[in-house]
């Protein structure tokens, strides 16, 4: 399955905040002006976005990725939602230094009016992304630990001064760190109104019902109420998402070579004959720290690092990635808890193999459908529209810890981390599929949106 939480982690990725703050490189870079196609116009005098390195940005993303599996609370649909929402504020505060490219508000739902520049007046776009980043990360981490807030002052301050190396122009700098904040309180607010808010907060709800009926999910272990159950009814960033839907699954039966009887047998079967790779695949796409959002994420550093990308590039990718793993996670979560299917490990015991167990721990909520495999499909829709369909990286996500893995495009990347749950024992063959097709259509409808 993959999305393990903090009650149900069975190891964890030794990042030292240390090494996220040493790895700060921020560096200015000079570049041929591009022709004039800019749909916004561009602040006077001031340097475009392409102009400032994208590790401004990889550096907030890897201190998030250590922000979620050290903060309670950051399920796997928190921590996608927290990473939208800094990417959205990333990309406002930058987009006027891009060319071609325009504003979200407007288009995302329920997103009006966001601040804006004064065109007249000169911007430092990197002082304004430090400045939205390090302020909504303060307000989405608030219950971390003090070491962490720590952390995050540090990267801010430190991020600040190096950009504003160069910079003579003391109103330039007030200017774009007030102009990223702007941003950000804007974004916050946004935020507080997807119903969302505050979600580490509650992630077992005490008051919610459990329904019971045949077939329908049960307790797992001591956890006795299903994580996140009304994360389905939270706010997509694109309407077009508020009507996607995976295909049902194949009806419930507890009688023998019924087909759902046969897709729980399979996983019996598999669990049989596991060779030592299938075994090192689906331990590695357990996510059982950063969360499978983060694992996306991190995937998207690495190809970011690859590309040498500036800060354009790295707006672009995180925004789209961002909110197309938000929507996959909260249309993932209205199906789990529309069809309310029993886990695998829960049928197998009761109609199968009494004491059978997945290699893999299964999380406390319904079946159907994936949200490892419907992550992972938005995430290869998402970089391959960016990035080419046959575009091979190296996964080191978990460098030092586990083997890296090498993929030849995003495609092969998905269909591994999509067929690895069928070797952890933790979904059915259908929900692992109906995932990945549900959430490429996620992120295809959020590539809709017309960022230029």
């Amino acid at each position: 399955m993959g999305n393990h939480y903090a009650a149900y982690s069975i190891k964890r990725v030794n990042v030292t905040l240390y090494a996220v703050i040493c790895v700060l490189t921020i560096c200015f870079t000079s570049c041929k002006d591009k022709p004039n196609k800019e749909v916004i116009t561009p602040a006077v005098e001031s340097k475009k976005t392409s102009e400032f390195d994208a590790s401004l940005a990889i550096n907030w993303s890897r201190l998030q990725l250590h922000l979620i599996q050290s903060t309670p609370g950051y399920a796997a649909p928190v921590a996608a939602r927290s990473l939208a929402y800094t990417s959205l504020a990333l990309y406002e505060s930058v987009v006027y230094g891009l060319d071609g490219y325009k504003s979200l508000a407007n288009q995302l739902s329920g997103l009006k009016a966001l601040p804006k520049p004064d065109t007249t007046k000169e911007y430092n776009w990197g002082l304004a992304a430090n400045a939205a980043i390090s302020t909504l990360v303060k307000e989405l981490y608030v219950t971390t630990n003090d070491k962490n807030k720590t952390a995050i002052d540090s990267l801010r301050r430190l991020s600040e001064s190096a950009l504003k190396t160069g910079v003579t122009d003391q109103q330039v700098i007030e200017r774009s760190i007030n102009f990223g904040a702007d941003i950000a309180k804007a974004i916050w607010d946004y935020s507080k109104t997807d119903g969302g808010n505050e979600g580490w907060n509650n992630n077992f709800p005490t008051n919610y019902k459990i329904p019971v009926s045949i077939g329908s999910w049960e307790p797992i272990g001591n956890q006795k109420i299903p994580l996140l159950p009304l994360w389905g009814k939270n706010r997509n960033f694109s309407t077009l998402n508020n009507s996607v839907a995976p295909l049902a699954p194949i009806a419930f039966s507890f009688k023998e070579n019924s087909a759902m009887y046969n897709a729980a047998k399979e996983l019996v079967n598999i669990s049989n004959t596991l060779t030592i790779a299938q075994k090192t695949q689906a331990g590695f796409w357990e996510d059982a720290t950063i969360t499978a959002a983060g694992h996306s994420f991190s995937i998207a550093n690495i190809v970011l690092k690859k590309e040498n990308a500036k800060l354009d590039k790295a707006a672009e990718v995180y925004v789209k990635l961002g909110l197309a793993l938000n929507d996959a996670f909260v249309t993932c979560w209205k199906s789990k808890y529309n069809y309310n299917l029993m886990a695998p490990v829960s049928y197998i015991k009761q109609a199968i193999a009494p004491r059978w167990t997945s290699l893999v721990i299964t999380q406390p909520v319904p079946a159907y459908t994936s949200e490892n495999a419907t992550n992972s499909g938005a995430t290869a829709e998402i970089l391959t529209a960016i990035f080419g369909a046959n575009y091979a990286f190296t996964d080191n996500t978990y460098e030092g810890k586990m083997p890296n893995r090498t993929f030849k495009s995003f495609d092969e990347y998905t269909n591994e981390a999509t067929i690895a749950q069928l070797y952890g024992g933790t979904q059915y063959r259908m929900a692992n599929e109906n995932g990945q097709k549900h959430g490429r259509e996620i992120a295809k409808n959020i590539l809709k949106l017309k960022f230029k």
